[in-house]
């Protein structure tokens, strides 16, 4: 299975976490001049119900964004082919900076990853859109997990 241009496989050593949350998360990723040396995950919106958060090994479905950090131009999005990516979580089918920054999400939840170059695409890049070395930008919602969207888990609480 190919997977779209923006989510390559890459490994690379595991860095630390760092978390924002609500309106900051946004101000965050825009304000900040250096690229992160480390994961930064900003929660823009958290559902008030999430009974199932994600997990490694979970079948995840995901809507995005992806930005350079440098300039903020938008190298890939599922929004414009309104088709989520579906992957495993935690099994490398994606960059490391997605296999973690998506840990512990409820479906509906929506946030923003600020990846290191290490945890994205590293010294090679991913040619021509994203140079060596990038920092990555990604706004994520999470739709769905092993195949439950948040109709369905909402039905199973009741």
């Amino acid at each position: 299975m190919k997977l779209p241009f923006g989510l390559a496989l890459v490994s690379l050593g595991l860095l630390g976490l760092s978390a924002n949350t609500g309106a900051n998360a946004d101000k965050a990723v825009t304000k900040q001049r250096q690229p992160p040396t480390k994961l930064q995950i900003g929660v823009k919106f958290r559902p008030e119900s999430c009974p199932v958060r994600t997990a490694i090994g979970d079948k995840i479905a995901v809507h995005y964004e992806g930005k350079l950090f440098s300039s903020g131009t938008v190298f890939d999005s599922s929004l414009t082919r309104d088709q989520p990516i579906d992957f495993i979580l935690g099994h490398g089918h994606v960059i490391q900076g997605w296999d973690q920054g998506l840990l512990g999400m409820c479906v509906g939840e929506k946030r923003i990853l600020k990846i290191p170059s290490a945890l994205a695409y590293g010294a090679r890049g991913s040619p021509p859109v994203i140079p060596p070395d990038a920092a990555l930008v990604f706004t994520t919602e999470l739709i769905s997990i092993n195949g439950k969207t948040a109709e369905d888990l909402l039905h199973e609480e009741l």
